[in-house]
């Protein structure tokens, strides 16, 4: 699932995110706990910013992340959009 408000992403993060939005429906498919799933993306992640950025550079997305989570943008993007099954 990507979330894109502004609909600015840059092409390849828009193509890895359908790569990786494929990655976990396949996962989901065969099974794979959804904590299971995310903790593989999570590690997977950091292993790719460690090898890009040093530990204060990481350190400042998972703040980012984290901000994220504590204002509310994730429970935004649990809502139904129009259209969606259930709403009106």
């Amino acid at each position: 699932m990507q979330f894109d408000p502004q609909g600015v992403a840059p092409e390849d993060l828009s193509h890895a995110g359908s790569v990786v939005d494929k990655a976990i429906e396949y996962m989901m498919e065969q099974g794979i706990a959804p904590i299971s799933v995310a903790s593989a993306l999570l590690g997977g992640a950091l292993g790719m910013l460690s090898r890009s950025m040093d530990d204060r550079a990481v350190a400042q997305v998972l703040r980012s992340a984290l901000a994220s989570v504590e204002s509310g943008e994730l429970a935004e993007m649990r809502k139904p959009g129009p259209g969606a099954a259930g709403s009106m």
